[in-house]
């Protein structure tokens, strides 16, 4: 008996507001709605045979709390009878999503499974959830802990610092950080005006395009103040606070027959793995190392390749531990021109990657991201026809 499949159908997402932009005063639970309504249309799907609903979610609290994969998908005016779950992975949040999604259709325990995550980070600010734990007496979610401290010290954990170990480990330099980082934005800027994104945006009231883009050269980001003394992080190399929400449909192969739906590509690997807490960062690259070797491919196997670009030295450490071709990496820029609204990002992503691959023809994408912890997802699909 073969192994099951597990199959994309559509990966969608809203255009990316920028802060206090045309999303800002969007619900989380109507941005998640949105995004719900629009796949179920554009796939034709029953949603009554939806086995469940899985989305990411960071700084779950207020109008994000209260399970929003289940809010989300009733203010759609969904089945009353179809359920919903919220992940926090983090920044890796909805692609953990699709991780599960992925994994249910896989073990033969569920055929259609929709996927996604929502984030408006305008009304919630970023670590609000850690900032409402001090009114209880927590100063951090790990200063308190006995255990914690044992073994990590009191080491302060921040992507920021951990930015900054990356880019001084592996001897990245602002200049290089801020190449990069001007170089998302061209190649956003190119790729909304070329329309690469047209296909996976699902335009939301004033919200037609990618609004964090913008025009910007390296004398204006080398007069930037740096984040911290001692550090060569500015804003410009960090990925921008932003709102938006997106979906992905998964299928097994029983329900694309039984309900006519047209595969765009495949689930070829899924993991997740860790590394330093402290450095929290640095995961994408022993985790792009194992995926590799679980799949026996090389990084040269691999057409498209989506990386979050949480920081600049995110990025150019993994481009050189791995040598993967810079031309193939984030071909339409990253976070730090198009936004990272956080347990969105994952899912926006992917349909980014899946998009991408269908334009160039190529076969294999790896998506992968740093996330809070240490830890970082890897999913590789295969595109089909």
């Amino acid at each position: 008996m073969s192994t099951p499949q597990a199959y994309i159908v559509d990966a969608i997402r809203t255009p990316v507001g920028k802060r206090n932009g045309s999303l800002a005063k969007v619900h989380p639970a109507d941005l998640g709605a949105h995004v719900i309504s629009a796949i179920v249309e554009r796939t034709g799907i029953d949603p009554n045979v939806v086995d469940d609903v899985v989305f990411g979610c960071v700084d779950t609290i207020g109008p994000q709390a209260g399970n929003i994969a289940r809010t989300a998908w009733l203010t759609a005016g969904m089945p009353l009878g179809v359920p919903g779950t919220t992940v926090d992975r983090q920044c890796g949040s909805s692609q953990q999503a699709i991780h599960f999604a992925a994994q249910g259709v896989m073990s033969g325990t569920q055929d259609v499974v929709l996927a996604g995550g929502v984030q408006n980070m305008s009304a919630i600010p970023i670590s609000q959830a850690m900032i409402a734990g001090q009114e209880l007496g927590f100063t951090t979610p790990t200063a308190e802990s006995v255990g914690w401290h044992k073994r990590f010290g009191d080491a302060e954990i921040s992507q920021f610092v951990g930015a900054d170990m990356m880019a001084k480990r592996w001897d990245i330099s602002r200049r290089d950080m801020e190449e990069w980082a001007l170089q998302s934005h061209e190649r956003a800027r190119a790729a909304i005006a070329a329309g690469r994104f047209d296909n996976e945006n699902v335009p939301l009231g004033d919200c037609v395009v990618d609004e964090c883009p913008r025009e910007t050269s390296l004398e204006k980001m080398a007069s930037l103040d740096v984040l911290a003394p001692g550090s060569d992080l500015t804003a410009a190399v960090a990925s921008q606070i932003c709102d938006g929400a997106s979906a992905t449909l998964v299928v097994s192969e029983k329900a694309l027959k039984e309900y006519g739906l047209t595969p765009r590509a495949r689930i070829h690997h899924l993991s997740v793995r860790g590394d330093d807490p402290v450095m929290m960062l640095s995961a994408p690259i022993p985790a792009t190392k194992y995926a590799l070797e679980k799949t026996g491919l090389g990084i040269d196997d691999i057409d498209v390749v989506e990386i979050n670009e949480a920081f600049a030295p995110v990025v150019l450490a993994w481009l050189k531990e791995t040598g993967a071709d810079p031309e193939r990496v984030n071909r339409n820029g990253g976070g730090i021109a198009l936004g990272h609204p956080l347990g969105a990002t994952g899912a926006k992503l992917f349909a980014t990657l899946l998009n991408e691959l269908e334009r160039t023809g190529g076969r294999y994408g790896l998506q992968t991201m740093c996330e809070g912890g240490g830890t970082a997802n890897v999913t590789v699909i295969e595109r089909l026809g």
